[in-house]
C-alpha cells in the first residue's frame, strides 16, 4: 500500500511539473510588465510627467473602455487585419514558391538568389517613397509593403528547409520510382514542413510590423493610423491604447503560431 501511494504521488509530481513549470515562466514574464505599471501609475500619481504627456493609467483604461464601446478599437483593428491576412497571404505564396524553385534547382538559386539577398537588404518602409510614386498611397500600397515583409522570410526558411532534407530520404525516392510530383509532395515537402512554418511565423510578424508603419505614413485607417491621430491630437491616452493594441493582437499572432510550430516540432521528433 505504501509503495502504491509512493508511486503515484511521484507521477502526480511529474503530471504537475510542467504545469508548474509553465506557471513559473509566465510568472517571470510578467515582472517586466507589471514594473513598469507601477512605475506609471507612480509616475502619473506624484505627477513627475504632465497629464497631457503621460495620462495616469485609469484615464488610459476608460478611454479603451469607450472605444472598445463605440465601436472605434474594433473598426481600426479589423482593418489592420484584413490588410495583413490579403498581404501576408500573397508574400508568403509568392515566397514559398520562390524558396521552393531555388531549393530544387542550383540553375534557378543561381541566377535569381544573388538579386533576391539584395533584394532582402533593403529595409521594407525604404521601399515606400519609391512605391508612393508608383501605386499612390492607397490600399495597393499597404498590401505590397506587407507581402514585402513577408516574402523575404519565408522563402529563405523555405530554401533552407528543402535544402535540408536528408539525401537518404531522396534516394529511397529513386529507389521506389517516385515522379519529380512525387517526391516534392511525399519527401520534400514534409521534411522542410518546419522550416516552412518558421518562415510563416517570422513573416507573419515582419508582416505585421510592416504594416503598422506604413499605416503610420500613408493612412486613413487602421492602429497605425491611430497612433498618428492621436499624436497629432495631442491625445496621449489614444496613443497608449493603439500601441497596447498593436502589441496584443501581435503577441497572440506569434504565442498561437509558436504552439502550432511546436506541435510540428513534436511530431517530427515523434517521427524520427
Amino acid at each position: 500500500m505504501t509503495a502504491f501511494l509512493e508511486t503515484a504521488g511521484h507521477a502526480g509530481i511529474q503530471t504537475s511539473s510542467p504545469w508548474r513549470k509553465r506557471l513559473v515562466i509566465a510568472g517571470t514574464g510578467l515582472i517586466l510588465p507589471l514594473a513598469l505599471f507601477v512605475l506609471w501609475w507612480i509616475a502619473s500619481a506624484r505627477g513627475w510627467l504632465p497629464e497631457q504627456i503621460l495620462p495616469p493609467p485609469d484615464y488610459v483604461y476608460q478611454t479603451a473602455r469607450d472605444m472598445i464601446a463605440s465601436g472605434e478599437l474594433l473598426y481600426h483593428t479589423g482593418v489592420s487585419l484584413r490588410r495583413v491576412v490579403i498581404g501576408f497571404a500573397l508574400g508568403a505564396s509568392a515566397g514559398l514558391v520562390l524558396g521552393i524553385s531555388m531549393g530544387l534547382s542550383e540553375k534557378v538559386e543561381d541566377y535569381v538568389k544573388p538579386l533576391f539577398l539584395a533584394f532582402a537588404q533593403i529595409p521594407t518602409l525604404g521601399w515606400i517613397p519609391l512605391l508612393m510614386l508608383l501605386v499612390g498611397i492607397e490600399e495597393t500600397l499597404k498590401i505590397i509593403i506587407i507581402a514585402k515583409g513577408a516574402i523575404v522570410p519565408m522563402t529563405l526558411n523555405t530554401f533552407t528547409g528543402i535544402r535540408g532534407v536528408s539525401p537518404k530520404y531522396l534516394e529511397v525516392g529513386k529507389a521506389l520510382r517516385f515522379s519529380r510530383w512525387q517526391t516534392l509532395r511525399l519527401i520534400v515537402l514534409p521534411g522542410a514542413v518546419p522550416s516552412i512554418f518558421t518562415g510563416i511565423r517570422y513573416g507573419l510578424t515582419h508582416s505585421w510590423t510592416s504594416l503598422v508603419g506604413v499605416e503610420l505614413l500613408a493612412s486613413s485607417e487602421g492602429l497605425g493610423y491611430l497612433l498618428v491621430w492621436g499624436r497629432q491630437m495631442f491625445w496621449l491616452d489614444t496613443v497608449i491604447v493603439a500601441m497596447i493594441a498593436i502589441g496584443v493582437v501581435g503577441f497572440i499572432m506569434d504565442k498561437g503560431l509558436d504552439r502550432t510550430e511546436t506541435l510540428i516540432q513534436r511530431w517530427k521528433r515523434q517521427e524520427i
